[in-house]
């Protein structure tokens, strides 16, 4: 699973198509937590995270929304910066 990016102990990762089912999301993992983010509505739609690693998930995936889902769809892979 290709990390897309890290900042502030979260680490965010998509799989890759073959491996993975719609809707479009990603993994994110903070410290023992795990939660999967719907790429359309940047809703959790599995897992839990701390109330700060949810919000700072979220501004990094409103920040960066479209290029994700271009990711998705073209199974296309690559850094994108963190949040600072």
């Amino acid at each position: 699973m290709p990390e897309l990016s890290r900042f502030y102990g979260i680490i965010i990762r998509m799989f890759s198509i073959d491996r993975e089912h719609p809707p479009k999301h990603i993994h994110i993992k903070y410290g023992d937590h795990i939660a999967i983010m719907e790429l359309e509505n940047l809703n959790i739609t599995e897992g839990s995270l701390p109330k700060r690693a949810r919000i700072l998930a979220r501004e990094w995936a409103e920040l960066h929304q479209e290029e994700l889902i271009e990711m998705w769809d073209t199974q296309q892979f690559h850094k994108i910066a963190p949040l600072e």
